[in-house]
């Protein structure tokens, strides 16, 4: 036997996704309903997203296109059925093509009943936001074209470490409004308020895009599943990237020299630390509140500790003897300091304040780890390790040269 040939005609048989589709459309080809389909094209559309290695881009293109090819080339009511449904959610760029190959298709057969259904209407939005700003769930409530609720699309969003989309659900109409009463008394605090449909669009958009931009891909099923969907409800409010916003350089010198006479005026530990180090600590922790927070750089969470311990701190910058002394208590008196100045309830800054003591020891692994070090953490040590002060410019200058 040729094995050469053998294994070649072997490859050529071997299923891709578009056949997996094609073989499973006779579910949507029948009387189901219109979510049902969208869902269906939105799941396969996920399929060929998570799948892709990181360089690809535009795997969901490559699957539409492979069904329009093997539909037009052999016409069948499933065919038309998958496309019809990919052409409900897929990407913008890819809804001309498979809009064209439905109107091709249904010259000779009949599309399935939902194929000409106009969309769900979004009427209505609501946004919960938790205690420090960090999570947040959106709905968005939809109609029927006759007026008659439809259902709810809802994304759970979560800030610290990178704005991502941690869980993507259809639920049903009026879950919104019972969301204050199914939330538990020693739960945070999340309560929901009504807002514009554009604006929360808009922030489902834009939590999809940096969703997105993460590796390796997020797996969870009914992300997979209803991403496709949820972009095709949010993209055309997608708003341009936001900026972080930035203290003008007197309201940070104020915020600081606010924080050193809160620190002065308790008994606590930071108060005994050299206000010079204190200062320092306090610059510190605003840098990475202005380079890190969405809501201002105040909005300390128990998440942002995480990060800040056992990420950014650890990665970024080299504490000597003194401010890393200094850390524990002067981390722990800010955090407190910030989170009033943010008017959030007494009971919900002792969370975050917790957080401090249960990242330290992750902290104190993560710095001793050099290879993470980032270039400016290593010349700092090094500059420490002679006796150097960073601010120092002309001794920095003696000791770079």
């Amino acid at each position: 036997m040729d094995w050469s040939s053998h294994n070649h005609q072997a490859a050529s048989r071997r299923l891709r996704l578009s056949d997996h589709l094609l073989r499973d459309a006779d579910s949507i080809a029948a009387d189901v309903g219109t979510l049902e389909a969208e869902r269906w094209a939105s799941g396969w559309l996920g399929q060929a997203w998570v799948a892709a290695p990181m360089t690809e881009r535009r795997a969901d293109h490559r699957l539409c296109a492979e069904v329009v090819a093997q539909v037009c080339a052999a016409p069948s009511p499933e065919g038309l059925a998958a496309v019809a449904a990919l052409s409900r959610v897929a990407a913008a760029a890819d809804r001309p093509m498979l809009t064209s190959a439905v109107e091709s298709l249904t010259q000779g057969q009949p599309a399935p009943p939902w194929a000409t259904q106009p969309h769900a209407v979004p009427a209505r939005a609501w946004r919960a936001v938790d205690v420090w700003d960090s999570e947040r769930v959106l709905f968005i409530e939809y109609l029927e074209a006759n007026g008659s609720p439809a259902h709810t699309l809802m994304a759970s969003i979560v800030e610290p470490g990178g704005l991502i989309i941690e869980k993507l659900a259809v639920l049903q109409p009026g879950v919104a409004q019972r969301w204050n009463g199914l939330r538990k008394a020693e739960e945070v605090p999340m309560p929901v308020h009504e807002d514009r449909v554009a604006a929360v669009l808009a922030d489902l958009a834009n939590a999809l895009r940096t969703t997105d931009q993460i590796w390796p891909r997020p797996d969870d099923e009914d992300f997979v599943e209803l991403r496709a969907l949820a972009w095709s409800r949010s993209l055309g409010h997608l708003p341009e990237i936001p900026e972080l916003a930035v203290l003008a350089d007197a309201e940070r010198a104020a915020l600081i020299e606010a924080f050193v006479a809160d620190v002065r005026g308790t008994g606590m530990g930071a108060a005994r630390t050299d206000i010079g180090v204190t200062r320092e600590l306090a610059r510190l922790f605003l840098e990475f509140g202005e380079d890190s927070f969405p809501a201002g750089p105040l909005a300390w969470s128990p998440g942002w500790v995480a990060v800040f311990l056992t990420g950014w701190l650890p990665r970024k910058v080299f504490l000597d003897g003194p401010r890393g002394a200094a850390l524990p208590d002067t981390l722990r008196h800010w955090v407190r300091f910030a989170l009033r100045r943010r008017a959030v309830p007494e009971p919900w800054i002792a969370p975050v304040v917790v957080a401090v003591d249960d990242y330290l020891p992750a902290y104190a692994e993560a710095t001793d780890d050099e290879a993470a070090w980032t270039p400016t953490k290593q010349i700092a040590a090094e500059l420490a390790a002679q006796g150097v002060h960073p601010a120092d410019s002309d001794a920095v200058d003696l000791v770079t040269q």
